[in-house]
């Protein structure tokens, strides 16, 4: 029986380390966002790159003001963070094909 193929694809985020907390942040579609289903899945894939850390989505609109999705106190901690503050560079998801 064949083996599955990975494929390589990527995404930006970042880590953050505040106060304590240490979570991960990645950019997502903002059709994500509007899915509750969609954005649970995408937590569990991206926590799968950031380890055993909480996880927020992030998207833009089309002016670039960003709107945060997850843990609660994350997502008004990060409200108050300007986009230039936070720590973003690229990840690879790895997918099985």
């Amino acid at each position: 029986m064949p083996e599955a193929e990975e494929e390589m694809s990527s995404f930006d985020g970042a880590v953050v380390k505040e106060q304590g907390v240490t979570f991960g942040i990645a950019i997502v579609r903002r059709s994500v966002l509007d899915s509750p289903a969609t954005g649970d899945a995408a937590i569990i894939e991206f926590s799968e790159v950031f380890g055993d850390i909480p996880t927020v989505l992030m998207a833009q609109d089309s002016t670039g003001t960003p709107t945060y999705v997850g843990r609660p106190d994350l997502v008004d901690f990060l409200a108050s963070v300007p986009m230039e503050a936070i720590p973003w560079q690229r990840y690879t998801l790895r997918e099985s094909v």
